[in-house]
């Protein structure tokens, strides 16, 4: 299949006739012994050269063996002590097998050998304690003792690199040159064995590209939108270009889980298949470009994917572990200045998504408070940190351009019972970081960001007496309560991407009930509901809504709708099984704040032109549909006449068959005339369907009864 882990069927296909070369045209079976003065020359290695490949192959050892630079040199009085060190620091990488301290004159060289369980171990050694500071004269180089060897095979005489032969895989952003600024998005429908690619209109969508078993699972685009992800058993597909061909393929066995760096060169996999304490491989990060893998990883869970948060330009990447903060650098993925940061019970982090900035909180330990600090990398300045009482639990939330965070604290205050919820407003871009308090006591369900904007949305209450409350960050210093709306159907909160609107959903268990909300003057535009909705997508410009029922959540009723931002339904899609649709998303914009303003002031000008468009797009569709109608009536017309010419050249075959009578003694040939409300519904409605008008359209059938 074209859209399988393994390329074309064609070309895995077994040639004509070769299943049958074991057999001749009688079913004997022929003989391909050689005869006996026969004498081989092939040899073993030409012959089975694929499974020699396995063969076990004995190894020196010392692959597993590193070499040390720049050990103090001491003597034996100080040596054990040396030991020690050196096993304290080199143990972390794996086990040491043995080691060796070359002396001189009393005392030791300065250079030591150590060897390892595996070989992996020693890379581990190599990449982590290379430039490793034991102190301000001693400063640790580490080599493969391999490498020595290596380095010595090469030749002196430079030979010229073979030339790479380039790829052209096209425009990979072709859809951002839509002429009408269409979007595409992508479906899984038919249990998962059939995907689609399909661009958005309002009348109806066009199919661009349509394949079946695309994916074993589930697909995923990247964060620009250049890249459409697939599932396999084997690994990871990446396609791309205007005819989805594949760019790249990345051999995880069992993988699970995918991630994105922000910038798109990095693909992060996870698969405990085939994870051991010597190879670490449940977690892998790929180069996209090259399909190299850079690092692997150990993964005990997988619970709070992804286990590691890139920062917003794709240079740092970051995962917590137990006290321990860890923060690696791109493109060498070594940890940031070669350490860790430990923090003691650190329970949750976040990047700024504009920044490169990271938040995290601790909870309370006896008589030390918990706390939120937020830190400057990669200098780990801590530019605040505010301490919190009586804490049950935290959550972060940035907003998109990185000018506020949130964090939902909820408290249990000595004085009242229950859980009463305060937001901690934090003001990233003014002098020492000022933090203003909202607070809330009532359960919350869900909370959210405007993406552009400075308003949030805070779901409080319980069924049925569910709220939601708009609120506004003002430059004074001040949160301003915008709106209240009350008795509202909703679990989830959706903003548009371009901010303003939003949408209030009652998922799953509340039936798809749908608030369309417009906070400019927090007005409800529109309430609607598709029953069962169990997923609600925004396209990337905001425009367009798309609510669904996925055969993973009900096995009924499955489809999607797709609504204007102003909640007007424009299309009702049922799809036999359908499971998920993703819009492809959008690179980030390369306008500065300042023209996108301009933009907005200047839109009047551009109404016209854009209603003049939405009426030719209209007349295009009725004329299309207007020709597809009349193609249906031409198709028929010529089928009839075709049938008719064929009746009339059969005329005398069927005389001759009666014996040359048209009335025979027995026999008798009746005729009926059949009108369309007759012969049924699809023949009765005119040229809606393609067919003729009533009454035009008659069919003569002879039938034949015997008395």
């Amino acid at each position: 299949m074209e859209g399988s882990w393994e390329g074309p069927a064609e070309a895995r296909s077994p040639k004509p006739g070769e299943s049958a070369l074991s057999h001749d045209r009688f079913g004997t079976e022929e003989d391909f012994s050689d005869p006996e003065d026969f004498l081989d020359d092939i040899s073993d290695s030409e012959l089975l050269a694929d499974i020699l490949e396995e063969c076990p192959q004995e190894a020196d050892g010392i692959d597993s063996v590193v070499v040390v630079d720049n050990v103090p040199q001491v003597g034996p009085d100080r040596l054990e002590k040396l030991r020690n060190v050196i096993r304290k620091i080199f143990s972390k990488f794996g086990e040491v097998v043995s080691e060796f301290f070359p002396e001189a004159d009393g005392k030791t060289k300065g250079y030591i050998f150590l060897e390892f369980s595996s070989h992996n171990a020693a890379l581990e050694a190599v990449k982590n304690a290379e430039g490793y500071k034991l102190d301000k004269q001693h400063t640790f180089r580490v080599n493969l003792f391999s490498d020595f060897d290596k380095y010595m095979k090469v030749t002196e005489e430079w030979e010229m690199p073979q030339k790479q032969e380039f790829k052209d895989h096209g425009n990979l952003r072709y859809w951002l040159e839509e002429p009408d600024c269409r979007d595409q998005y992508s479906v899984i429908y038919d249990a998962g064995d059939r995907t689609a690619i399909f661009l958005n209109d309002n009348v109806e969508p066009t199919l661009l590209e349509e394949r079946a078993r695309w994916t074993e699972t589930i697909v995923r685009w990247s964060p620009g939108g250049t890249y459409l992800a697939t599932h396999h058993q084997r690994g990871i597909a990446l396609w791309g270009g205007e005819r989805f061909v594949q760019m790249q393929r990345f051999s995880h066995p069992g993988v699970q889980l995918i991630d994105f760096s922000p910038c798109e060169r990095y693909l992060v996999t996870f698969s405990p298949a085939l994870d051991t304490r010597d190879d670490p491989q449940a977690i892998i990060i790929w180069d996209i470009r090259t399909g190299i893998k850079k690092r692997g990883f150990h993964c005990e869970s997988s619970s709070h994917w992804p286990i590691f948060r890139w920062s917003i330009n794709g240079r740092y990447f970051a995962r917590m572990t137990m006290d321990t903060l860890s923060i690696y650098e791109t493109p060498s993925m070594g940890l940031l200045d070669k350490k860790s940061i430990k923090i003691v019970g650190v329970r949750d982090f976040l990047w700024s998504p504009a920044d490169n900035v990271i938040a995290y909180w601790v909870p309370e330990d006896k008589n030390i408070p918990a706390r939120v600090t937020i830190m400057e990398i990669p200098s780990r300045k801590e530019i605040r940190v505010r301490n919190l009482f009586n804490v049950v639990d935290c959550r972060l939330y940035w907003q998109r351009q990185g000018d506020f965070l949130c964090v939902r604290v909820d408290r249990t205050p000595r004085a009242t019972q229950g859980v009463v919820t305060n937001f901690e407003i934090f003001r990233m871009r003014e002098k020492q970081v000022p933090v203003d308090v909202v607070e809330i006591r009532e359960p919350i369900a869900a909370f959210a960001w405007e993406p552009h904007g400075t308003k949030f949305a805070v779901l409080h209450g319980e069924s049925p007496r569910i709220s939601v409350t708009f609120y506004n960050v003002k430059n004074n210093g001040k949160i301003e309560l915008i709106k209240t709306l009350d008795k509202q159907q909703a679990n989830a909160i959706y903003w548009s991407p371009q901010g303003q609107f939003v949408v209030l959903a009652g998922l799953r268990s509340m039936n798809g009930v749908l608030a369309f909300v417009d906070t400019a003057d927090c007005a409800l535009m529109n309430m609607a509901e598709h029953f069962m909705a169990s997923d609600v997508e925004w396209d990337p410009t905001g425009r367009y809504l798309v609510t669904s029922v996925s055969w993973w959540t009900h096995k009924v009723d499955n489809g999607y709708w797709v609504w204007t931002f102003q909640g007007r339904l424009l299309q009702k899609r049922p799809m036999d099984r359908f499971c998920q649709l993703l819009w492809r998303p959008c690179p980030t914009t390369l306008l500065s704040a300042e023209q996108i303003k301009e933009i907005k002031k200047d839109q009047k000008k551009y109404h016209k032109l854009f209603e003049q468009k939405d009426r030719m797009m209209q007349y295009r569709a009725s004329k299309d549909l207007i020709e597809k109608r009349r193609k249906l009536r031409d198709d028929f017309k010529a089928y009839r006449k075709d049938v008719q010419k064929m009746y009339n050249e059969q005329k005398q075959l069927r005389m001759e068959l009666r014996g040359g009578e048209a009335f025979s003694k027995g026999w008798s040939t009746s005729r009926k005339i059949w009108t369309p409300s007759q012969v049924g519904p699809p023949l009765g409605r005119g040229v809606d369907t393609g067919f003729l008008p009533h009454g035009k359209l008659i069919t003569e059938v002879y039938v034949t009864a015997c008395f």
